[in-house]
């Protein structure tokens, strides 16, 4: 009896997160585009909606702080030589590509464009737009925890960085006592990462509901016109995607003499795993074997250069972090100048860093993102709806940019060995 009582919250719970996002996303698209300018159940939902992006907004600096932390402290001294260098720089630089890429296609595509939302949700908030020598300063902040406490991107991720490579110091220290005292400061920070974690998976399973109140008020304010910039904005980004394998890892491996297509033949069990998963992190075991078996890369580098990916190498997340800021600002009607698109160059290259290997995280970063240029994603406001809009469809989205996230990892993996002359030549060309 208490099993039947359960059946359908146990349903909800056990069935697969993106099917649940996705009918959401349908199911509201469906009932606003039946019900328009339904007043009372817009009035009914609107709360639903604005929980969900309160929900976000509260687990994003923790988040932020925690993975950041963790994943630079769990870089030692000692791996950060030759090897170490190479990685970081590597995966540096795609990453920057990836960004140039994504802004590059979003401007050109424009996704967004022409569906003016101020009607919607009244006025647009106006995009504040800082110098350079601004943007430069203000990533240094002069009060770390007053910057974390008010939310300040850039800031934030400056001293987690800076903490985290400090941590990683004293992990490694020859005193007992200073090393010992940073391995529990390292665990309490791994410890809060993990509770973080958990609750991204809490606020992840309001996803749905969240997406559904969201979408249906656009639909429903908006009708089936709304439908139109959703799928631009997908095939933007998955056009990004594309180039960045194209213009970047295929022209790689050619630099190095190695075969792009037998690259892309090899990385296909990691690349579909990381698709179904959504998580770059649990597609770990997988990108090892695939890196070990068949592409010949030894154990000394594939061991630390895939987990290091796994945590700072996220050019799909860049990508989609260019293309969706982009179709943000236009749908919001404040399309982002030079000085902008730079600021979200910057932060998505040092978000990159700590974007957790776990589903759904890039739609926290993007959250960042729009915080840094002075997009401010409030209740009610037009740029909360244009977010929703991005959620909805995050889902579909969260599979690509993850599988080119891997992929990234295993060019990186391969690059390093065949620069070390350590690539196994006779496992890579089987």
């Amino acid at each position: 009896m208490s099993e039947q009582k359960g059946g359908i919250f146990s349903f909800y719970f056990k069935s697969n997160l993106l099917v649940r996002i996705l009918i959401g996303l349908i199911v509201g698209a469906i009932f606003g585009i039946v019900f328009q300018n339904a007043s009372q159940a817009i009035e009914f939902l609107q709360p639903f909606g604005d929980l969900f992006i309160r929900l976000l907004k509260m687990i994003m600096v923790p988040v932020i702080v925690c993975t950041l932390i963790v994943g630079t402290s769990s870089i030692s001294p000692a791996q950060l030589g030759k090897v170490g260098v190479k990685i970081i720089i590597f995966y540096l630089l795609t990453s920057l590509f990836a960004i140039i890429i994504g802004l590059f296609v979003g401007t050109v595509i424009a996704p967004g464009e022409g569906m003016m939302l101020e009607n919607i949700a009244g006025t647009a908030k106006e995009a504040k737009a800082p110098t350079l020598v601004q943007i430069l300063l203000d990533i240094v902040p002069t009060n770390p925890f007053g910057s974390v406490a008010k939310g300040e991107v850039l800031p934030t991720i400056c001293f987690c960085v800076f903490f985290g490579i400090a941590l990683a110091f004293c992990r490694d220290s020859k005193d007992e006592k200073v090393k010992n005292s940073a391995d529990v400061v390292f665990s309490f920070f791994e410890g809060m990462s993990e509770v973080m974690f958990k609750v991204v998976g809490w606020v992840m399973q309001y996803a749905p509901i969240g997406v559904f109140a969201l979408i249906f008020i656009v639909f429903s304010k908006s009708g089936a016109d709304a439908f139109g910039p959703l799928l631009s904005v997908t095939i933007s980004v998955y056009i990004g995607l594309l180039l960045q394998i194209v213009l970047v890892y295929c022209v790689i491996c050619l630099i190095y003499k190695l075969s792009p297509i037998k690259f892309l033949k090899k990385v296909r069990p990691p690349m579909v795993t990381a698709f179904v998963t959504r998580s770059s992190g649990a597609t770990i075991p997988v990108s090892m074997e695939t890196a070990e078996k068949d592409m010949g890369v030894p154990r000394s580098i594939f061991g630390f250069t895939i987990p290091v990916g796994a945590t700072i190498n996220m050019d799909g997340t860049t990508i989609y972090l260019g293309v969706c800021a982009i179709f943000i600002a236009n749908i919001v009607g404040v399309p982002l100048n030079f000085s902008q698109q730079l600021t979200v160059v910057l932060t998505a290259v040092l978000a990159s860093i700590g974007t957790a290997g776990v589903p759904g995280a890039g739609a926290i970063m993007l959250l960042m993102v729009l915080e840094s240029v002075g997009l401010k994603v409030e209740a009610g406001s037009v740029v909360a709806i244009a977010y929703g809009m991005i959620l909805g469809i995050d889902a579909i989205l969260d599979m690509g940019r993850t599988s080119m996230n891997v992929v990234g990892d295993m060019v990186g993996a391969v690059i390093v060995a065949k620069s070390e002359n350590e690539l196994d030549m006779e496992a890579w060309n089987r």
